[in-house]
This record gives C-alpha cells, structure tokens and sequence, in this order.
C-alpha cells in the first residue's frame, strides 16, 4: 500500500509541474498556429475532419484518449472557437478565449501529465525505480520516443482543417506503435543478447513499414509552412514536457523514497 501511495504521490507532482510547462509552451508555440489554421478553416466555410480530440487524461498517453497520436492530441491545446465551423444552432459549449481557455487547457494538460507520470513512475520501479534527476531525464527521453517520436513518424501533428484517415484505424496503429517501440526500446536497454537486439530493431520498424493509415486525399487549404512549424512546434514542446517529466519524477522518487539499483543491473 506504501509503495502504492509514493508512485501516486510521485506521479501527482511531476504531472502537475510537467502539466503547466506544457500549457505555458503551448501557449507560445501552438497555440498561435492553430489559431492561424482556423482562420484558413473559416476561409474554407469549415472542414469536415475526423480528428482527435485534445487529451482529457491519457498518454499520454497517451492516459490519452484521443486516437491521434500523442503529440497530436496534447499539441491540440485549445479547442477551436465557437464560430470556427459549425453554425451557432448547431453549436454545443467551449470556453471562451483568453483566461478560460488557457484555464481549461492547463487542467487538461495536467491531468494528462499525471497520467503519463504514472506510467513512467509504474513501469520504472520494474527496473528498481528513478532515483535522480539525470536518470529521470534518460526515462524521460525514452517516453518522448514511445509516446510522440516513433508515432509522430507516421501521423503528424494535423491542424485544423487538415484531412486524416479513419479514427479507429489510427487508434489500432498508434497503440501498436506504442507498444511495439516500447517493447523495442526495452529489449535494447535491459537485455544483452544479439537474437533480441534484432528483434527489438524489427519491432521499432515494423508499424512504419506497415505504415500509418492515410486519408483519401491530402488537398488541404493549409500552408504547408504553416503546417511545419506547427509539427516542429509539438515536437519541441512534448520533448521538454517529456524531460521536465522525467526529471521531476527523479528529484521526487530519490528525496522521498532513497535512490534507486543500476537500471540495468535490476533485470539482470
């Protein structure tokens, strides 16, 4: 029960701190973009578009439940402004621009945050726990890896007004990328053997080869500058919110519950 209370507790904070970072650097560096995208969606008269929602506590997850990618579902700040598409009868309740929206988003992003602190701090103490911030920072790189890189190869940050392929089939393609470089990456760090270093490598690859779904068409009324930035812009914020995650769940874990063994040592 004690080792049950530390990893929430641990979770918790680094959630909340690498929450708020994320909504401030949004605040910055996407949500300006998607801001610029809903103007050219308007232009447009609205955009028919499957995408995924911005997280609600996922990886997260995604703790993501949006079926985009991570970095697609935590860059998607904001929701889109009430006259953004749809006509005002057909309209339901967002926040209004400004305090409330900024609002909403921090609460957003810290609820995600904890759930992908939780994982983090669950699936680390597996390898005998975090138990500084330098080490925090290597987990941390590995979740930018799982959680935003290896998808984000396939499925791109989208802006609004961008076409996507069908929700469920990006879901099924983005979960399994996950696991698949997860598994990947912890085949390569914590075995030492040639037969399973191949096999984490074919792992990693293998949903890219396969490939991520695509949409029928990509004519979009987007720049593709636009849509650029925007990518690099995610890609930027989620590997500092992944860093700051990592490193804060270390500070936490070794002030409270001692260092941890070698990280490879522990599957010895």
């Amino acid at each position: 029960m004690n080792l049950f209370r530390n990893v929430v507790f641990i979770a918790a904070i680094a959630g909340l701190v690498a929450g708020v970072v994320l909504a401030c650097m949004q605040a910055y560096a996407t949500v300006p973009l998607i801001l610029k995208a809903e103007v050219y969606e308007q232009a447009e008269g609205g955009y028919s578009h499957d995408h995924a929602a911005a997280p609600t506590g996922a990886a997260s997850g995604n703790a993501m439940s949006s079926a985009a990618p991570a970095a697609n579902s935590m860059s998607a700040a904001t929701p889109a402004p009430a006259a953004a598409a749809a006509p005002a009868e057909d309209q339901g309740w967002a926040p209004a621009d400004g305090f409330e929206r900024f609002a909403f988003n921090v609460v957003s992003n810290v609820v995600t945050g904890i759930g992908f602190a939780l994982i983090l701090v669950a699936v680390s103490e597996f390898a005998g726990g975090i138990g500084n911030w330098r080490q925090g920072v290597f987990w941390g790189l590995a979740g930018f890896a799982i959680f935003t890189l290896a998808p984000g190869l396939g499925l791109p940050p989208e802006l609004p007004a961008m076409p996507a392929a069908d929700l469920t089939q990006r879901q099924i393609w983005w979960v399994a990328t996950v696991i698949a470089t997860a598994i990947g990456l912890g085949l390569i760090a914590f075995r030492k053997s040639l037969p399973l270093a191949i096999l984490a490598v074919a792992l990693i690859v293998a949903p890219h080869i396969v490939g991520a779904p695509q949409p029928d068409s990509f004519e979009t009324p987007i720049p593709e500058g636009l849509h650029h930035q925007f990518v690099v812009a995610v890609t930027l914020t989620n590997l500092v919110f992944w860093l700051v995650l990592g490193a804060v769940v270390g500070v936490v874990r070794g002030r409270f519950t001692g260092t941890a063994t070698s990280l490879r040592d522990s599957f010895a």
